[in-house]
Order: C-alpha cells, then sequence, then structure tokens
C-alpha cells in the first residue's frame, strides 16, 4: 500500500468515525428531548404549593429557587418505618389532592409503592438516612424540580409574589416517580408555561 492510499484510509476512517459520534450525540440529545417532552404530555398533572424559602438563595442568576410543602415530609408517614441503617437513600412519596387542589403527601416508603388510583407516586432525590438513630420528626427531600429558569430580569416580580405566598407550579409525573415543571403560576395563572420541545 502506497503512503498516498494509506493517508485517504485514515482520513476515510477519521470521517467514518466523526459522523458516527455525531450520530450517536443526536441521537442521546434527542432520546432526552423526547423523555422530557413525553413526561410533560403524558403525566399525572398536580398542582404544588411552595412554601417560603431563604430570601437570599430564592434568585440565583436566571433560575429560581423553588420550595415545597411536600419537600418535609412527616416521618409518621412512612410505611414500614424507618431503615436500621444509615445510608444514601431515596424516598417514594405518595401524593393525593388536598385543601385547595394542591397535592399533600399522604404516604411515604423506603421501599417503592405501587400506584393507586386517585394518588400519584414521586421519588425523591437520594440522599442520606440516618436510620433508626434520628429524632427528627420530618425527612427533608428534593425531587429534582427546586429550580425555574426564568427570562432574564423577571426574578424580582416572583420573588414579590412568592413573598405574599402566590407562587405555586403544575407539575408533570411519570409513573417511575420523576418529577417535571410543566407551568410556574403566579396567583393561581400561568405566568411561565414549559414548551414540550
Amino acid at each position: 500500500m502506497s503512503l498516498f492510499s494509506f493517508k485517504g484510509y485514515s482520513k476515510r476512517r477519521c470521517v467514518t468515525a466523526a459522523v458516527t459520534v455525531a450520530l450517536l450525540q443526536t441521537a442521546v440529545l434527542g432520546y432526552i428531548v423526547q423523555s422530557r417532552a413525553s413526561l410533560l404530555r403524558n403525566g399525572t398533572q398536580v398542582l404544588l404549593k411552595t412554601a417560603p424559602v431563604d430570601p437570599r438563595d430564592f434568585l440565583r442568576g436566571d433560575y429560581v429557587v423553588l420550595n415545597y410543602d411536600i419537600s418535609s415530609v412527616p416521618v409518621s408517614s412512612i410505611s414500614g418505618g424507618m431503615p436500621k441503617e444509615a445510608a444514601q437513600r431515596s424516598l417514594w412519596v405518595r401524593l393525593k389532592p388536598g385543601e385547595g387542589g394542591f397535592w399533600q403527601v399522604a404516604e411515604s416508603s423506603f421501599e417503592k409503592l405501587p400506584q393507586a388510583d386517585g394518588s400519584v407516586v414521586l421519588q425523591s432525590q437520594p440522599f442520606y438516612s440516618y436510620g433508626e438513630t434520628s429524632q427528627a420528626e420530618t425527612i427533608r427531600v428534593e425531587y429534582g424540580i427546586e429550580r425555574y429558569y426564568v427570562p432574564e430580569g423577571a426574578g424580582l416580580a416572583l420573588e414579590e409574589a412568592r413573598r405574599d405566598g402566590q407562587v405555586s407550579i403544575t407539575a408533570s409525573i411519570g409513573a417511575n416517580g420523576v418529577a417535571q415543571i410543566k407551568s410556574l403560576l403566579v396567583d393561581g395563572k400561568p405566568a411561565y408555561e414549559e414548551p414540550l420541545y
């Protein structure tokens, strides 16, 4: 094989590899976008009330920090009890409609909860559980919906509304326990809607 034909063969391999990598990246991105859109379109819609948050932490650049009433899960709601050993764990939280149309914690467990009519099950982000030694009455969890990105300069109006207790969200919950913010509401009216794509 001549040096010239070897260079041509090497260039073809590089181009083929680059095209393959680009196609794989496009497929992965497409899957992520489609999964998110499918959750927003087909998930169970729940209305969540936001809870007070430290005003110094509420506005961070172009996103707002959100805290929810359902983020403090009562230990008394845990079926099966606290795990004996301290470890990194997730909590499964069943929500049911409550006062004012807002969904509230009805039950929780360190084991996956089955689906049931009239409720949805959320899976928390992993957190460190102190096990049976914990004396806390509630467990603080996050669901991956604690940040909401807003247009630049829009945060101050949201901060004012949050102080007045007027901010809530509509979330879409998938069968796998994953949540996605669908819209942010101020005084019960949509202020920001998430596009499907």
